[in-house]
């Protein structure tokens, strides 16, 4: 046997025994280690019958956001004008759906890119027009869209084509829950809608991307939403090991150390990597996000994705707000709403200049942190209460002071 045998290359079979002692140790401390990441000892994640509605807004979130409708109470009352007066509540709006999307960088080309995005974010908000109203026209009109797009729809490509299935594949699913789990009329073509989501959508996410943070978060938002919708346990673990991983490479805590946290399969092992992977930014501070000094619309993307996610997963019963995924929303929150309000950055952040534009992304978090938990979030709290009602991003952030303000449900 190895250990009672001589060591090769004469080393003394006492020496042997340390190394492979001391081996044996840092597999230990290894594996104690992803033991204590957050989440790591769930691994079913995954809810034993899941939540309906139940992606990123819950039935009691909708209840309690019709209640304040009906009574005409702000700010529910303007954001749901704000709502019903945009684009997507257009009841004569038409589908544009396409077999190829294909969305090069920056979604040039943009060969259906612009309508896949806006007739999945029309579809939810006729989806959430039909709660609030109980108009029917709305609930149809929802439905034509899914339809339109499950009909025709059969590939996204060129280099944009991760981050366009994830931005649609993050609104349809909301669209898709609200319907299927509070619209009694009928929606003969959902399994045809299913089938969409799980043969073109799921397999462009599920298994990330290793670029940028609000990439792999917004795909990842996306992966979750459609496993909550196809009842797939094992795509909902999966999507959520991910996020597990990619918040903490995303938002720095000083906790971390010296260094931000990585994704391993991005091999960012030296600071010079890892500086120019955080946009040149080479003093880290906590709140600091991987794209805050690329600028504060890409990293809102990041955010919105972190918190939709994070809404998910507690409408699903696991609450990770009282975790380190909600602390570094938190954070994320507060630092880049200090930015975004005016104050003047310091001269070792980003160069001294940022560039602002966070959009309407701070109301899901600032909702579950100081709503719900009683967190305290000045900035937050200010930025959050001066966008209101917060509106679309055209992208795939739609109605959250409607359907998140105030509101503990």
């Amino acid at each position: 046997m190895a250990p009672t045998m001589q060591a090769r290359h004469g080393r003394p079979r006492t020496t042997l025994l340390a190394s492979l002692l001391t081996s044996v140790a840092s597999v230990t401390a290894l594996v104690a280690g992803a033991l204590a990441w957050p989440g790591a000892d769930r691994a079913d994640a995954a809810p034993a019958a899941f939540a309906h509605p139940g992606v990123t807004v819950s039935q009691g979130q909708l209840d309690l956001a019709k209640a304040k409708i009906d009574a005409g109470a702000q700010p529910w009352k303007s954001a749901f004008d704000q709502m019903k007066a945009s684009k997507y509540a257009d009841l004569n709006r038409t589908p544009k759906p396409r077999a190829i999307v294909e969305c090069g960088s920056y979604s040039d080309p943009n060969y259906g890119c612009t309508d896949e995005r806006e007739d999945a974010i029309a579809a939810y908000t006729d989806a959430l027009a039909w709660y609030f109203t109980r108009d029917e026209r709305y609930a149809k009109k929802s439905i034509a869209l899914m339809d339109a797009w499950s009909a025709t729809l059969q590939d996204h490509t060129n280099s944009n084509a991760p981050l366009q299935t994830g931005w649609a594949g993050s609104s349809w699913p909301k669209a898709a829950e609200i319907i299927k789990y509070t619209y009694t009329g009928g929606w003969p073509n959902e399994g045809r809608f299913r089938t969409m989501l799980r043969d073109v959508y799921l397999p462009e996410v599920i298994n990330g991307s290793n670029s940028n943070g609000n990439w792999e978060l917004t795909m990842t938002e996306a992966a979750v939403g459609i496993s909550v919708f196809l009842e797939d346990k094992a795509s909902y673990d999966k999507a959520m090991a991910t996020f597990r991983t990619r918040t903490p490479a995303y938002v720095y805590l000083a906790s971390d150390g010296a260094l931000p946290k990585t994704v391993p399969s991005q091999h960012l092992d030296t600071k010079e990597k890892i500086v120019k992977y955080w946009q040149g930014q080479s003093t880290f501070v906590t709140g600091l996000t991987q794209e805050t000094c690329r600028d504060f619309a890409h990293t809102g993307y990041g955010i919105a994705s972190i918190s939709h996610i994070a809404e998910t997963s507690r409408i699903q019963g696991q609450d990770l707000y009282g975790t380190d995924v909600g602390e570094r929303l938190r954070q994320a929150l507060g630092f880049q709403s200090r930015y975004e309000l005016g104050e003047t950055p310091p001269s070792w952040l980003c160069g001294g200049t940022v560039k602002r534009g966070l959009g309407p992304v701070t109301e899901v978090g600032y909702n579950a942190l100081h709503t719900r938990l009683g967190t305290a979030m000045t900035n937050t709290q200010k930025l959050t209460e001066q966008q209101r009602p917060a509106g679309s991003n055209n992208l795939f952030v739609a109605w959250e002071t409607l359907t998140h303000a105030e509101n503990p449900a």
